[in-house]
């Protein structure tokens, strides 16, 4: 890995938070949570994380999209049960340590036995298309800016040479909001409100511990975990390590789960690794996990200093639309090359139909609910194409496991 100098990483750690930012801040406001609070776990969450696994995988996490039904439920619409929701976080963070436990106990090969490339890439494909509605959703609320990022990212990528090559993210949305700016569609209003400069007391929530609300939000930590395994799966396959072996899954559930307790402890969001950065990750073709922890370093800061965190939400949602059209789509061609990469045969009616049953459970809007449990999208994908791949290697011993 070439080393660069910190003023360089610096700015690749600041293309990272742009990455993370929308995401990170949008999941909390959905579910009447404190989006400074937010950043701020996310912030020492992503530390943790590092902390756990030794610096070595380039991850971020940052809030998890999978529990916002649940934690909406719990708090109610005024917001009342929101101790009991966060309660409900952190219980869901020890179904984090007990996988933690089992993977440590039982070794990495069961989880390669569980999550073979026939399983991971169209797992991986799934996690890309299926944020790509997204992506177009926040590009489509003005096709001139977002067309604008997007043209920008190419030309750099593809044009550009030295370190701007390294940074096309981030000139994407300086170039985007530029346009945005002349032609008069940047709202300000944000920069209005901050509350002071610094957050206080009054931000952070603090758990309570109720039976209902743990049942409730606790079983969806088994979906996050299987979203875990993918977004680490997929990190690896951009990184090209194996990350199941070294530092092994067993630290990256572990550190996930932490992270996912401390958020809880004081008003944020349960956390998970980001498909977002990882896209970056696959556009810059810079792997560095301490670029990683800079970001985290910044968002810390943004969650603290109020004024900072509202500038960024000036950015356009359309600007955001179009950097998401480009990282959502790397990640879903990440899962395409790692089918290419295991050489699988694709003439195997097995093979051919594992990928099938991933890629239109994780896509077809299919949803398994038992009680108020409901399995769908990604979590389901990975739980079908495991199942699916078991069964069928039960079924045909004799066929190879990449055949």
């Amino acid at each position: 890995m070439e080393e660069i100098g910190v003023p360089k990483k610096l700015v690749l750690g600041i293309q990272h938070v742009f990455a993370m930012f929308g995401a990170t801040v949008l999941m909390p406001t959905l579910t009447g949570m404190d989006p400074s609070v937010a950043l701020l776990a996310a912030g020492i969450g992503t530390f943790i994380f590092h902390g756990v696994t030794g610096g070595s995988v380039p991850v971020f996490l940052g809030s998890s999209f999978a529990f916002i039904g649940a934690i909406k439920a719990v708090a109610g619409e005024d917001g009342s049960g929101l101790p009991q929701a966060l309660g409900g976080v952190i219980c869901a963070g020890v179904v984090y340590l007990l996988m933690s436990l089992i993977v440590k106990l039982g070794g990495t090969n069961i989880m390669k036995r569980l999550f073979p490339a026939v399983v991971t890439g169209p797992v991986i494909m799934v996690i890309g298309l299926s944020l790509a509605p997204i992506g177009v959703g926040m590009a489509s609320a003005d096709w001139l800016l977002s067309m604008t990022a997007i043209l920008t990212i190419i030309a750099v990528s593809c044009f550009m040479k030295g370190f701007f090559k390294l940074v096309p993210i981030l000139i994407g949305i300086v170039v985007g909001y530029a346009v945005a700016a002349a032609l008069g569609r940047v709202d300000y209003s944000a920069m209005q409100n901050t509350g002071g400069l610094f957050i206080g007391a009054d931000n952070f929530t603090f758990p309570k511990f109720e039976l209902a609300a743990i049942l409730a939000i606790m079983p969806i930590a088994i979906v996050s975990v299987m979203e875990h395994i993918g977004d680490i799966t997929t990190n690896g396959a951009v990184v090209g390590k194996d990350f199941f072996e070294k530092p092994g899954l067993h630290r990256t559930l572990l550190g996930d789960g932490l992270a996912t307790m401390c958020s809880g402890l004081f008003g944020g969001p349960p956390n998970t690794t980001y498909s977002e950065n990882t896209g970056v990750l696959a556009v810059t073709k810079n792997y560095n996990p301490s670029v990683i922890r800079i970001a985290a370093g910044f968002a810390i800061i943004l969650g603290i200093f109020s004024p900072i965190g509202a500038f960024l939400r000036t950015i356009p949602v359309a600007v955001m639309g179009g950097v998401s059209f480009i990282l959502f789509g790397m990640i879903a061609s990440v899962g395409i090359r790692t089918i290419s990469n295991a050489q699988l045969n694709f003439n195997r009616s097995r093979n051919l139909i594992i990928v099938a049953l991933i890629l239109v459970c994780g896509l077809g809007g299919v949803k398994v609910a038992v009680g108020n449990i409901a399995i769908e999208g990604i979590g389901l994908s990975a739980l079908v194409g495991m199942v699916a791949n078991l069964i069928l290697h039960i079924l045909l011993p004799d066929d190879p496991d990449n055949d």
